[in-house]
C-alpha cells in the first residue's frame, strides 16, 4: 500500500481531472438550453452523456491501475489485432457520423473505434520496441514499426476520417525517435510536413525553409545522401504542393486548403471559412478574463459550429478569456511533462514507449485542435483531449494516461520480465 501512494503520480491525475472538469463546464455552456435552441438535434443530453462517460473513465482508470505490467505486455498485440479488426468492421458495416464511417453502435451506445485503435496501436508499438534487442535500430525494425502504425491509419483514411488519421501519421516520427532513431533522421521525416504547410501559406517561405534545412542537415552530418534526401523531401514537397494548388485541386478542395490562411476573406467567410471566423471572434471577444460562464454571445448564439466538440477551445476563450485558455495550456503542459518524466523513470523500452506514444498522441491533438480554432491550421475535425464532447475519446485518452501511471506505479517490476 505504501508503494501505491509513493509511486502514483498525483500531478498527472490533477492535470487530468482539471482538464475534464474544464471540459464538462464548457460542454454544459455550449449545449444547455439557450445554446441548444439554435440547433436542430437537441444536444442538451451531451453534458449528461459526458458525465456518464467520465464515470466510466474513472472506473476504467482504477482498473488499469490495478493491472500488472505483464498483462499489458501480453495483451498488447491482441488488443491491436482486435481494434484493427473493429476498424474493418466499421468500414464495412459501421454508421456514418459527420461524413466518417467510423462508428459502431450497440443499441443506443455509439463507439468511435478509431479512438480505441490509438490505444491498441500505442500498446503494439511499445511491445515491438520492448521485445527488440537492446539499442538496435535497423531498417527492418523501423519498417515494422511504421507498418504497425500505417495499417490502422490506412483503414481510418478509408473511413473518411482524415483528421484522426493525421494523429497516426504524426505518431510515426515520435515513435521512431523514442525507439532510438537519430534526431537528424527524425527531423528529416518531419520536414516534408513543414515544407508542405509553408507552401500553402507562402511559396517563397517554403523554398527558404528547404534551403535552410538542407544547409542544417549538411552542417550536422556532412552526408551527401542525407543532403539529397532532405532536398527532395523539402523542395520536392513544396513544388508538388504548389503544382497541386495550381493544377490538381478542384475549386472547393482548394478553398478548404487555402481558407485557413485568411478565413475572413470574402470568398471564404460565409462557407469554408465560417467555422474559423466565428471561432476567432469568440476567442478574441473573451478578452483577458472572459465574458463569464453562460454569457458568451458567440457560444450562446450558436455561431460557432461544433462548439462542444472540435471548437470547444473557442467556448473557453470567450467565456473564460485569456486566463482560461492559459490555464488549459498550462494543464496540458503539466500533463505532457509529467508523462515524459514518468516514462524516463521507468527505464524499460516498453514503458518508455508507452509514455512517449501517449504523450505524442495528446500533443498532436492539442496542436492541431488549437491550430484549427485559431486559424493556424485547416479544419480537419480533431477533438481536444479530455475537453471535447465524446465518450470514446475520453475513455481512450484516459486509458492511455492510466496505463502510463500503472507502469510507473510498478516500474521496479520490469526487471522480472527482462529487457
Amino acid at each position: 500500500m505504501r508503494t501505491w501512494y509513493r509511486n502514483l503520480d498525483a500531478l498527472s491525475l490533477i492535470a487530468w481531472l482539471g482538464l475534464v472538469l474544464f471540459g464538462l463546464t464548457a460542454i454544459y455552456s455550449a449545449t444547455h438550453v439557450t445554446a441548444a435552441e439554435v440547433d436542430t438535434f437537441e444536444p442538451t443530453d451531451n453534458f449528461i452523456k459526458q458525465v456518464m462517460w467520465f464515470g466510466i473513465s474513472v472506473f476504467g482508470l482504477l482498473v488499469a491501475l490495478a493491472l500488472p505490467i505483464r498483462f499489458y505486455q501480453l495483451a498488447a498485440f491482441p488488443v491491436y489485432a482486435v481494434t484493427t479488426l473493429l476498424l474493418v468492421v466499421a468500414l464495412v458495416a459501421g454508421r456514418e457520423v459527420n461524413g466518417a464511417k467510423s462508428w459502431l453502435y450497440f443499441g443506443s451506445v455509439g463507439i468511435q473505434v478509431s479512438e480505441l485503435a490509438k490505444v491498441g496501436t500505442v500498446l503494439a508499438v511499445a511491445q515491438l520496441v520492448g521485445i527488440r534487442r537492446p539499442k538496435t535500430m535497423d531498417l527492418k525494425f523501423a519498417f515494422m514499426l511504421v507498418a504497425l502504425i500505417m495499417l490502422p491509419a490506412a483503414l481510418i483514411v478509408l473511413q473518411n476520417d482524415t483528421g484522426t488519421a493525421l494523429v497516426f501519421f504524426g505518431l510515426i516520427p515520435i515513435a521512431l525517435f523514442w525507439s532510438g532513431l537519430e534526431l537528424n533522421l527524425v527531423l528529416i521525416m518531419v520536414s516534408p510536413a513543414i515544407a508542405g504547410y509553408l507552401a500553402v501559406v507562402s511559396e517563397s517561405w517554403s523554398f527558404v525553409f528547404a534551403a535552410v534545412f538542407c544547409g542544417f542537415v549538411w552542417w550536422k552530418t556532412r552526408d551527401k545522401r542525407l543532403l539529397l534526401v532532405s532536398g527532395a523531401l523539402t523542395a520536392g514537397v513544396s513544388a508538388v504542393t504548389q503544382f497541386a494548388i495550381a493544377k490538381v485541386l478542384s475549386g472547393y478542395q482548394l478553398a478548404r486548403v487555402l481558407s485557413f490562411t485568411n478565413p475572413g476573406a470574402e470568398e471564404f467567410r460565409l462557407n469554408v471559412g465560417y467555422h474559423q471566423v466565428n471561432s476567432m471572434a469568440a476567442i478574441g471577444s473573451g478578452g483577458f478574463s472572459g465574458k463569464g460562464f453562460l454569457a458568451g454571445t458567440q457560444t450562446q448564439g450558436g455561431f460557432v459550429m461544433e462548439q462542444s466538440t472540435d471548437f470547444i477551445f473557442s467556448v473557453i476563450g470567450e467565456e473564460f478569456g485569456f486566463l482560461g485558455t492559459i490555464a488549459i495550456l498550462l494543464l496540458f503542459a503539466l500533463l505532457l511533462v509529467r508523462m515524459v518524466t514518468l516514462g524516463s523513470n521507468i527505464k524499460h523500452p516498453f514503458g518508455v514507449m508507452i509514455a512517449g506514444g501517449a504523450a505524442g498522441v495528446f500533443l498532436i491533438h492539442v496542436f492541431i485542435n488549437i491550430g484549427m480554432a485559431t486559424s493556424l491550421l485547416p479544419v480537419v475535425g480533431i477533438p481536444l483531449p479530455f475537453l471535447s464532447y465524446g465518450g470514446s475519446a475520453l475513455l481512450a485518452n484516459s486509458a492511455l494516461l492510466a496505463i502510463v501511471l500503472s507502469l510507473h506505479l510498478r516500474r521496479d517490476d520490469f526487471s522480472i520480465y527482462g529487457y
